[in-house]
């Protein structure tokens, strides 16, 4: 048996489910996840192993157009992701119509020159010829290698994916240790998913407009438990109050669905600290997004 390995891209447009597929192949949660769109900001990569090969995989943010440098380095980062791997994942939603922004990515990825495999997310929902619509569609782009339907959420069709990708990738070593799943560092997973639950609590547009900067993250030498203190930063003192919410209720509620989630990761107690701040026009600070961990490219 030969041993493969390789490079994987996901991207597509924000809100497809990348960050889904990405923990579902991995088996862990290293990528936030939220309805809303724009939830992935960096590049994150995610390593998977089996027998017979080890595949790297990185997802992307969403590819929009950017409002300001935040955006800026979020597309940046989405486009650089396809530089020197193996296969690109194009991901799409069903019920999303083919517009000039598909046409945009499509044009992008036609030009990279790299065999690429188009995912079409929540057939769980489709109708067999609904389905078969999107595939003749998608089937007259030509440098499209293959295309297979898959449910994220659920995980159908990722067995059949992972194959597909493996069919792709040439021989090669492990790059990573079978025990490396990320990147991704503890401190920065405990970050993102601090902003996870303010996506999942807050509505409209506040959420974008928020970062969570780390200030604190330790474990305690005498006992099992980490102090972790976070800033969640917001652009406007009317949205520190809706985080903040009545009675503080709100920013409970996102402190103890973090916390739980951070314990799940870190397998230990945590005694989680989360102050809300506001800093106008950060996303448009170039010195504060460095800080955060957002490079020019």
């Amino acid at each position: 048996m030969h041993f493969k390995s390789g490079f994987v891209t996901i991207i597509g447009r924000p809100n497809v489910g990348k960050s889904t597929l990405l923990n579902g192949i991995i088996g862990e949660k290293i990528a936030i996840m939220s309805s809303k769109p724009q939830t992935t900001r960096h590049k994150i990569t995610g390593v998977y192993n089996d027998e017979d090969s080890q595949i790297i995989f990185v997802d992307t943010p969403g590819i929009h157009r950017p409002k300001n440098k935040l955006g800026d380095y979020m597309v940046s980062s989405a486009k650089s992701a396809v530089d020197d791997v193996d296969v690109v994942i194009l991901m799409v939603d069903h019920s999303l119509k083919i517009g000039p922004g598909d046409e945009y990515l499509l044009e992008f990825i036609e030009a990279a020159k790299v065999d690429v495999i188009l995912v079409i997310n929540k057939v769980d929902l489709l109708t067999p010829d609904a389905f078969k619509s999107i595939y003749d569609t998608y089937s007259n782009y030509t440098f499209i290698k293959s295309i297979i339907g898959i449910s994220a959420l659920n995980g159908k069709g990722i067995p059949e994916l992972v194959k597909a990708i493996k069919a792709d990738l040439p021989e090669g070593p492990s790059f990573y240790p079978t025990d490396h799943m990320t990147d991704q560092t503890e401190r920065t997973i405990a970050s993102e998913i601090v902003r996870e639950k303010v996506l999942m609590y807050i509505d409209d547009e506040i959420p974008h407009g928020v970062a969570v900067e780390v200030q604190t993250f330790k474990k305690r030498p005498d006992k099992d438990l980490y102090d972790i203190e976070v800033d969640i930063i917001c652009e406007k003192q009317s949205h520190k109050g809706i985080i903040i919410g009545k009675e503080g209720r709100k920013l409970k509620g996102i402190g103890k669905s973090a916390r739980q989630d951070i314990e799940q990761l870190l397998q230990s107690k945590v005694n989680l600290q989360i102050f809300v701040k506001v800093r106008e026009g950060w996303r448009d600070n170039s010195n504060f997004l460095k800080n955060l961990g957002y490079k020019d490219k």
